[in-house]
């Protein structure tokens, strides 16, 4: 065992790298290396210190405990090291992955690096070497006209070892530097593990470094190392001998009792076909015992171990009690962030886990809701209807059930949830009641809804097209503090055909259960029971918004940020909904007096959580200091709303209430910004700047002036004289809604049962071909319009 440790101070050599690192990791990540002072700080990202305990024996069970771990090995490839050419060193990615590396060590874990690289680093030294010792001599004795014509020869691996070893570490010290870390290079052969007393020391070694703060940078000694020989090891958890890195990492990992191995390659982690095959599936979660649905293919372009003897290692690490996560360290778009993403938790690569869930994956409760959701689309219209009415039935007769579970999801919140969302998360009798009445309008608007020909043109003589309404596929329902937001959805999605994955949040989990367990009993009357599914297990919403290959339409409800963090989370999957909902209500000069306070009242204290509910309130300026204006304040101030004055409107008074923070702002609660406007124009421009397209209302008699807004003001609803409450689809007579969109691409507004269907076209020909339109052809395009059948509207 040969250990040596890296530090500014012990390695000159580092110092005339430190020049080209620094514009190295520079130009990848674009951070400034840190003061040397501050050791627990580091580029532009914050220290966290992270509570880190465990106790070693048992692996992690699920992915969301790996943020736990506390002592963590890094496996890294020779594919992960090397260029694409296999001579050098992939130097923007050694970067990128030292940067996560100090990241996570300066949160308090206990990094160690396994790494390979020395004889890549090696052979474009040797190569170097040769060429130019070849062109001198060449030069001497034949002229310049023969240097094109040199072979340099086959470079043997423990030579190029032997002359990358030194440069390799000396490149990890000086990009190590960077972040005040220091590193320490420890080399090692089998016999370092077979021999009991050479164990120890290493053992001990890395202890020490460890308790230091030191980073150990660990690899197999390739200078002295025989060749590999086929053995019977790995058959066991007592034995394992170190043929390679992958067996290496393994095998410090379980003598160093770490909590997680990261084991990076050039794939994304285990298929259940080989990589790149068209039927070829990413392996969320991998068990011992399921060799037998992995189809292994060869081995990495370069480095010793396959895939095979990755998972080999492997699992027998997690027997040793290693949780280990075999990931892809290539790819540009996330070997950025590959290694913390996993200490995160999130869903990338293969998971190694002990622990199979109770119930399906999601992604198989994607497929699920796939399938499940193409034969409710093949039922009669009759047929979808009858489950969503006995859908109904159930909640009524359920009823006590229903409100037993609400009862303890509303217990648990308490003290842990605001106010206005342990309004959202109860139900009530009166609550369900309406659930029904919704649910059987929307099951009586249903009967024409899938299938539904909205075009007919006659292309040419006997060939005929039709523009049909189809399903959108599977939507990806994201709701929090909301379970009647369940069965609303449930049922559109019923309607409409789709299949439907449903991601409650954990404060209304008794609820949801039920509900979806009612779902599931009235799918079941035509065999369809799998279209609807909930998502139980513990994926992150991060997760399931990559999840494009399953799902077709996110359709997120729920707060402003949850609506946000979606959208900047969904990649590839387009997301139904908005972010806020900053509802304007603009009281005209010409508003009557009887009027103004009603619908003020409503659109704000009705329900102020809501997001149609009204944020802010234009006043007109002539209408200040009269007795309309007043009447306006007092009811406020009776019903406890507090008022937030916006610039102008503060500048009319004295002594004026708190002034607003900021003019976009979705309060959500019993409070309100009020501001001073001089007319229509500015109403509808101070609407376009800080509004969010929900809900805008005029109050005025004057209808003209209320034309004028109507047809100007650009937001999913505008109205004249009503409540901004009204912006519903219940109210709207859609029976029920999955969200209000303020987008401008398939549905605006609130999204029924409409917004939930996409269109195909069926063509219906007789042997017709293109070129018997051609110029020289026998046919001709007729293009006529043809009567589409009328729409059943009772």
């Amino acid at each position: 065992m040969l250990s040596q440790v890296c530090c500014s101070r012990f390695q000159p050599f580092s110092q005339r790298l430190l020049p080209w690192v620094q514009s190295t990791v520079s130009r990848c990540h674009r951070v400034q290396p840190p003061a040397v002072t501050h050791v627990r700080s580091w580029s532009n990202i914050p220290f966290i210190t992270v509570p880190l305990s465990r106790t070693h024996g048992k692996s992690f069970a699920h992915r969301s405990e790996l943020k736990h771990a506390k002592r963590i090995v890094v496996k890294l490839g020779s594919a992960v090291v090397t260029r694409g050419d296999e001579c050098g060193l992939a130097l923007g990615r050694l970067a990128s992955i030292v940067e996560q590396v100090s990241v996570l060590q300066n949160q308090g874990r206990e990094m160690i690096l396994v790494t390979s690289g020395a004889v890549a680093f090696g052979k474009q030294r040797l190569r170097h070497e040769i060429l130019l010792s070849q062109s001198v001599r060449q030069a001497l004795h034949s002229g310049q006209n023969q240097l094109k014509e040199m072979a340099i020869p086959v470079l043997e691996a423990r030579a190029c070892a032997a002359a990358g070893q030194s440069g390799l570490m000396a490149l990890y010290e000086a990009m190590f530097t960077q972040y005040s870390i220091c590193a320490a290079q420890i080399l090692v052969t089998n016999l370092d593990f077979h021999d009991e007393q050479k164990r120890r020391n290493l053992n001990g070694t890395l202890h020490e470094l460890l308790r230091m703060n030191i980073v150990p940078i660990v690899n197999t000694n390739d200078a002295v190392v025989p060749p590999a020989e086929p053995n019977s090891d790995l058959q066991g958890v007592n034995v394992i001998s170190v043929k390679d890195n992958d067996s290496l990492a393994a095998r410090l990992a379980v003598e160093m009792k770490t909590d997680l191995l990261i084991v990076l390659s050039d794939v994304e982690g285990l298929f259940d076909s080989p990589p790149g095959s068209d039927d070829a599936k990413l392996i969320d979660i991998f068990y011992p015992g399921d060799q037998q649905s992995v189809t292994f293919g060869t081995k990495s372009r370069v480095g010793m171990g396959g895939m095979e003897a990755k998972v080999k290692a492997a699992l027998w690490a997690l027997q040793g009690g290693t949780s280990v996560v075999i990931a892809n360290g290539t790819h540009p778009k996330v070997s950025g962030h590959v290694i913390t993403d996993i200490v995160e938790g999130k869903k990338v690569g293969t998971f190694f886990s002990e622990v199979k869930p109770a119930g399906p994956t999601v992604e198989q409760q994607g497929e699920m809701a796939r399938s499940g959701g193409r034969m409710l689309a093949t039922l009669e219209p009759e047929q979808r209807a009858e489950i969503i009415h006995h859908l109904a039935d159930l909640l009524t007769d359920q009823r006590d059930e229903i409100l037993l579970a609400n009862k303890k999801d509303l217990e648990e919140a308490q003290g842990r949830l605001a106010t206005p969302l342990l309004k959202r998360l109860s139900l009530s009798t009166s609550k369900l009641n309406s659930l029904a009445i919704g649910l059987r309008q929307i099951a009586a608007s249903s009967h024409d809804s899938v299938g539904r020909v909205l075009r007919r043109t006659r292309i040419a003589k006997n060939l005929e097209l039709e523009q049909v309404t189809v399903p959108i596929g599977v939507l990806l329902v994201i709701f929090e503090s909301r379970p009647d937001c369940l069965p609303q959805v449930a049922a559109l999605a019923i309607a409409s055909g789709n299949g439907l994955l449903l991601k409650g949040g954990k404060e209304a989990a008794h609820s949801n259960r039920i509900l979806h367990l009612l779902t599931q009993e009235a799918l079941s009357i035509h065999g369809v029971k799998d279209a609807v599914q909930l998502v139980n297990t513990r994926e992150e919403v991060e997760d399931l918004c990559r999840l494009d290959n399953m799902i077709d339409l996110i359709i997120p409800r729920g707060s402003s940020q949850l609506v946000r963090d979606i959208q900047k989370a969904a990649k590839g999957i387009p997301v139904m909904g908005h972010s806020e909902g900053i509802c304007h209500m603009f009281v005209d000069s010409e508003a009557s007096v009887d009027k103004v306070t009603r619908l003020v009242r409503d659109s704000k204290c009705e329900y102020p959580a809501a997001c149609n509910a009204l944020e802010t309130l234009l006043i007109h300026r002539d209408l200040l200091r009269t007795p309309l204006f007043d009447q306006i304040i007092d009811m406020l101030r009776v019903e406890q709303v507090k008022i937030h004055a916006g610039p102008k409107f503060a500048s009319y008074l004295t002594f004026s209430p708190s002034e607003v923070k900021s003019l976009r702002t979705e309060y959500g609660d019993l409070e309100l910004c009020i501001e001073v406007v001089d007319g229509v124009q500015e109403a509808i421009e101070h609407i376009h700047k800080y509004g969010s397209s929900h809900t805008d209302v005029i109050v005025t008699e004057n209808e003209k002036t209320a034309e004028f807004f109507l047809q100007h003001v650009d937001s999913a609803c505008v109205f004249w004289n009503a409540s901004t409450r009204f912006s519903d689809g219940y109210r709207f007579g859609l029976g029920a809604e999955v969200g209000i969109s303020t987008s401008r691409i398939h549905a605006r507004g609130p999204v029924g049962l409409e917004g939930l269907l996409t269109t195909k076209w069926l063509l219906r020909g007789q042997d017709h071909v293109v070129s018997d339109f051609s110029e020289h052809g026998n046919l001709k395009y007729l293009h006529e319009n043809l009567p589409v059948p009328q729409r059943n509207t009772n």
